[in-house]
C-alpha cells in the first residue's frame, strides 16, 4: 500500500482509522489468520491495534469520516478543528433535543 493514502479517522460508535485500498491487498494478522481485500475496500485499524479489511460497499454504509471541512471553519468559528457537522449515519437515533420549559 503507498504511503501517499494517509489515516482518517471515521466514526460509529467507535472510533477507527482506516485507509481506502488503492490494489489488491493481503496480509496475515498475529493470529495467523490470513485477510484480503481489492481497490476501494478499507484496511481499519481499531482501537485496540487489530487491523481488518472491510469491504466498501460496509465499510461506507457504517462508518462517518470526521473531517474538518476549512471552508465550514472560516464561515462558523464555532466548529471545532477535525469535527464536521455531518449527520449521523443511517439506523442511528438523532441525539436528544434539549427544551427549555418557562417558568
Amino acid at each position: 500500500m503507498k504511503a501517499r493514502n494517509p489515516w482518517i479517522t471515521y466514526r460509529t460508535r467507535f472510533l477507527v482509522k482506516a485507509k481506502q485500498l488503492t490494489g489488491s491487498f493481503t496480509f496475515t494478522d498475529d493470529l495467523g489468520r490470513q485477510h484480503s481485500g481489492r481497490k476501494g475496500d478499507y484496511l481499519v485499524e481499531f482501537s485496540d491495534g487489530v487491523l481488518r479489511i472491510a469491504s466498501r460497499q460496509i465499510f461506507e454504509d457504517i462508518y462517518v469520516p470526521i473531517v474538518a471541512d476549512q471552508s465550514q471553519m472560516r464561515t462558523n468559528p464555532g466548529v471545532s478543528p477535525g469535527i464536521s457537522r455531518i449527520p449521523p449515519a443511517r439506523n442511528q437515533p438523532l441525539p436528544p433535543t434539549r427544551i427549555a420549559i418557562g417558568g
